[in-house]
């Protein structure tokens, strides 16, 4: 049996620290002493020095911490479901063919914002070890990787913050004399920031004006960079289980295709959706770039498309020796360029940014050596253009399938700047790129319809900001006023209703829901009957999909009956088809039972 001393203690009002030492005899160690303020942790040949600004190190061991979302993962382990942990051992370099190697040279200073900006934003662990591992540094390295390396890159201890559970998994793979030394660094500061964020988001989703000003405060009180405070906010939004369903399956997705080399067109329409489903449950999109980029999305791609072709034929008119650039590429050609972009943007295709890329390169490595300056200027309007429609199309996804998203007047004032723009390039041009295929989508909802449909009347009529701002913000309330409601009537339901709810009972049912509403701080006004009714009735239409209709859809892969339902029913697509989701992992069931009913929404995505 082995056991364990923790010392434990704060650095300053930013880093706390805690020291495990694990051994058979640990009551006989002496493992730390002060100098000053530094804390020195150390064994026969190994040390770990923690001064007032970073920590230093020499002898043997690393570092480890889960993996977060800031952190570049290397593709070896985002290929490996299993793995958690980052693990860095001293001393140790991949060599140009891709081996690890081992060197003596293991001594090293890492100041406090280096190890939480390099690895995770919150917690990270270093250690050494002695009594197991022999012989030069290099050789002790290597020696802990083949022991301890599998097991440190998959627990979930580390992740847990359970450094008693985490010494002891440890321990046992070390030989009997051995000593663990395991120094484990909390950023109290982020820890607080990441804390407050996730209560609120755990509770609104969609955190309110006045509480996402007092999450700002506490960051700009505790000296949060903006870097950090999103890796932080990543991290909380990930940790949520909805969110993590969407991205992991995301991942598993793209990691199939990966190995495989290519991906299908029913592969690529799931993750469409999946990119749109976060948009409406207000996942980043910087939980994705780290997986497109890894796995080499763009690369398996089937063919190149004819935007695409279209798209280098017109950039070579550019970076063609033509003495008039108003002649190698027109305002036709700018608009020609936006469609591509625009098709790009929906086929999720990344080669046509690396073919802007390039062209910007090209034509910068000209001026630079000589060619004319307008070559530059042609190119820096063409890529304004492609910021006006990018921001708006942004801005424009988010009010059509974020529940809750907060409207902003900079963000409204912005919108019309780039609508007037597209516009002086081409009457319609913003509604063509914008709004037409928006609007003819599916999963766009009631209220996102709703929202869109104003702000395109608004942008036509050339109205003020200030009515729009507030006419948007309305719609945007009632609809998380409809989401809260949803969620406190089948609560209640579920709780306390066994039966069909008769006249007497609804009347019960609506005062206790409004009383929910109320406490919970989401009634601001008079209680709306008219959407308490429309909730109860599609409640009503969701047990009747669930019990009746999905099952006989199921057994029989009946497309017309379900599309039937989701056009007279007025559900939102999104919201059945996460009801379909649940429906099936109750019952044990694979979501491919659904693939030959949904195919035929996906083909039209």
């Amino acid at each position: 049996m082995h056991q364990e001393l923790r010392l434990h203690g704060h650095i300053d009002d930013t880093i706390e620290y805690y020291v495990t030492v694990a051994a058979r005899n640990a009551e006989r160690c002496h493992f730390y002493d002060r100098d000053g303020d530094d804390l020195r942790v150390f064994s026969p040949g190994n040390e770990v020095r923690l001064d007032r600004t970073g920590l230093s190190h020499w002898g043997n061991g690393g570092s480890f911490c889960e993996y977060m979302y800031g952190i570049d993962q290397p593709l070896a382990d985002l290929l490996k479901p299993e793995v958690k942990n980052r693990l860095v051992l001293y001393g140790a370099s991949y060599r140009d063919n891709g081996e690890l190697s081992f060197s003596d040279d293991t001594m090293d200073r890492i100041p406090y914002d280096t190890i939480f900006d390099e690895g995770h934003a919150i917690s990270n662990c270093f250690f050494f070890v002695t009594g197991s591992i022999y012989g030069a540094l290099e050789t002790q390295q290597e020696g802990l990787l083949c022991l301890l390396g599998k097991v440190i890159k998959r627990t979930a201890y580390v992740a847990a913050a359970d450094d008693a559970r985490l010494a002891d998994e440890l321990f046992g793979l070390l030989g009997h004399k051995s000593h663990l030394y395991l120094i484990r660094l909390i950023n109290k500061k982020h820890l607080a920031y990441y804390e407050l964020f996730r209560k609120l988001y755990f509770s609104y989703r969609a955190i309110p004006d006045e509480e996402y000003e007092n999450l700002k405060v506490l960051a700009q009180r505790l000296g949060i960079d903006g870097h950090q405070q999103q890796r932080i906010r990543i991290a909380a939004m990930y940790a949520h289980r909805d969110n993590r369903a969407v991205v992991d399956e995301y991942r598993d997705i793209l990691t199939a295709c990966h190995h495989r080399g290519t991906i299908s067109c029913r592969e690529n329409a799931r993750l469409t959706r999946l990119k749109t489903l976060a948009t409406r449950n207000k996942i980043p999109a910087a939980l994705f770039a780290p997986l497109d980029d890894n796995l080499k999305y763009d690369k398996m791609v089937d063919q190149e498309q004819d935007y695409i072709a279209e798209t280098r034929e017109i950039l070579s008119g550019l970076l063609a020796n033509n003495l008039r650039l108003d002649v190698a590429i027109n305002r036709e050609d700018i608009v020609r360029l936006l469609h591509g972009k625009r098709q790009s943007m929906n086929n999720r295709d990344y080669l046509f940014d690396q073919i802007m890329l390039e062209t910007s390169k090209s034509c910068d490595e000209r001026v630079y050596s000589g060619a004319d300056v307008a070559l530059l200027e042609k190119m820096t309007a063409i890529i304004d253009y492609f910021e006006h429609y990018e921001n708006s199309a942004t801005e424009i996804n988010n009010l059509a399938f974020m529940v809750g998203v907060r409207i902003e007047e900079q963000m409204l004032r912005t919108v019309q700047r780039s609508y007037k723009a597209l516009e002086r390039l081409e009457e319609g041009l913003f509604d063509r790129l914008l709004f037409e295929d928006l609007l003819v989508n599916k999963f766009l909802g009631f209220y996102g319809r709703r929202k869109i449909q104003c702000l395109q009347n608004s942008l036509h009529e050339g109205r003020a900001v200030a009515p729009l701002l507030t006419e948007l913000q309305v719609i945007s309330a009632n609809e998380d006023l409809c989401d809260s409601m949803l969620v406190v009537v089948k609560e209640q339901l579920r709780n306390k209703y066994s039966r069909a709810v008769n006249w007497e009972d609804h009347v019960v049912l609506q005062k206790e829901v409004a009383g929910i509403l109320l406490r919970h701080g989401k009634l601001p006004g008079p209680f709306p009957e008219d959407l308490f009714r429309d909730v109860m009735i599609n409640v009503e239409k969701e047990l009747f999909y669930l019990q009746d209709l999905l099952p006989q859809i199921i057994a029989d892969s009946n497309l017309e009956l379900r599309e039937d339902f989701l056009i007279n029913s007025g559900l939102d697509r999104f919201y059945v088809e996460e009801l379909e989701n649940d429906y099936l992992a109750r019952h044990g069931l694979n979501e491919d039972v659904l693939w030959p009913v949904r195919k035929g929404i996906d083909n039209q995505d």
